[in-house]
């Protein structure tokens, strides 16, 4: 039997041995923005338990650019041995390892969400968020400076370079962040981006500093390698926010700058927005962009069964599929999933006494 959620799936060089993605996660457990242990064993299980690809949490392309003090960093090139040897692992469990590059913009300088998410005073080692107006997320959050132009020249350089990085440490695709609220969401809603120069206003202005980002990460990542983008397909505002049909305009412009695949989720630029969480109430989005501007995607969001997980790319509404709460409570769901489906799994070779008769050992993949 064969099912296309276990089926291979390849962008431009890479191949990945399923559909199956770990949803980068952030875990708030990082000091001056080193991956510790605890990024090891927790990325070294979700790799172990079978997906194809795992995706570092969003990791800060400046210190600023942090939502907390715990967040993972690769502004520096002291980050590159420990993010080395996540990648090295993840890979020799048969599954491509990627990172999540990311600015938190004015939802940054937050407590970590488990010592109760509150903004950080300077005597506690705030910082001053930046942002594309001087519009804070909510009356909780501090008003961040909106960035001059010689500010959004840092950006793009600090995503650049985090690229080099990240190809430093062995990963072998990045995605950008451009969802969730953070900054390169900031910029395309009008909720956040409120400029009135060559950055704000328009669509092709508030799409700018994204697309230039885009531009900068692509030309230092190598061609043979993909490259993703997260995007937030709607702002779930009533007035005024950014839509999916804005999405679908984004699109093709992405994917003309050589984006591979856009990972489609939604919210975080309204605080209390009313989103229809149910089973899969995100996959709609992705499936529209795949359809009308003819990119890959993956659909996240409230996908918890492997039926329902296969249907999705059965059904063509997404090349892959990412799963973040599930993963955290089951992080073999994709050899769950696989003998659920009766689709024969590699299982690490330590842990076959324990695997269903007649089970492959796992092979490591390696870059081609």
């Amino acid at each position: 039997m064969s099912h296309p959620l276990f089926s291979p799936f390849q962008l431009r060089s890479l191949v990945f041995a399923n559909r199956i993605g770990v949803s980068p996660m952030c875990q708030y457990s990082s000091q001056d923005g080193f991956a510790t242990d605890w990024h090891l064993v927790h990325l070294g299980a979700r790799a172990q338990g079978g997906a194809g690809l795992v995706t570092l949490e969003a990791s800060a392309v400046t210190p600023e650019g942090r939502i907390s003090p715990g967040d993972l960093g690769i502004w520096k090139d002291d980050h590159i041995p420990a993010l080395a040897r996540i990648a090295a692992f993840i890979h020799s469990q048969g599954a491509q390892a990627g990172i999540q590059l990311a600015h938190a913009g004015r939802k940054a300088s937050m407590s970590v969400p488990f010592a109760g998410e509150r903004l950080l005073q300077p005597s506690e080692g705030g910082w001053q968020p930046v942002a594309p107006s001087a519009i804070p997320f909510s009356p909780a959050y501090a008003v961040p400076q909106a960035l001059d132009l010689d500010g959004l020249r840092a950006i793009v350089e600090a995503f650049r370079l985090a690229a080099r990085r990240a190809l430093a440490a062995g990963f072998h695709f990045v995605e950008i962040h451009a969802a969730h609220g953070y900054l390169l969401h900031e910029f395309l809603s009008p909720i956040a981006n409120q400029r009135t120069d060559g950055y704000g206003g328009s669509f092709e202005n508030r799409a700018r500093l994204p697309l230039e980002v885009v531009d900068a990460v692509r030309a230092e990542w190598p061609d043979d390698l993909p490259l993703f983008v997260r995007i937030s397909a709607t702002d779930w505002a009533e007035t005024g926010g950014w839509t999916i049909d804005d999405s679908v305009r984004l699109a093709p412009l992405l994917r003309d700058r050589g984006v591979d695949l856009i990972d489609v989720s939604s919210g975080g630029q309204i605080p209390n927005a009313k989103i229809p969480v149910v089973p899969g109430f995100q996959v709609p989005f992705a499936a529209r962009i795949r359809r009308q501007a003819a990119i890959p995607t993956a659909a996240v969001g409230m996908i918890t069964d492997a039926a329902q997980a296969n249907a999705i790319v059965a059904g063509g509404e997404a090349d892959l599929v990412f799963l973040a709460r599930e993963l955290l409570r089951d992080p073999y769901w994709p050899l769950h999933a696989a003998a659920a489906l009766e689709e024969p799994a590699a299982w690490p070779p330590q842990y076959l006494r324990a695997a269903p008769h007649g089970s492959p050992a796992r092979k490591p993949v390696t870059r081609p």
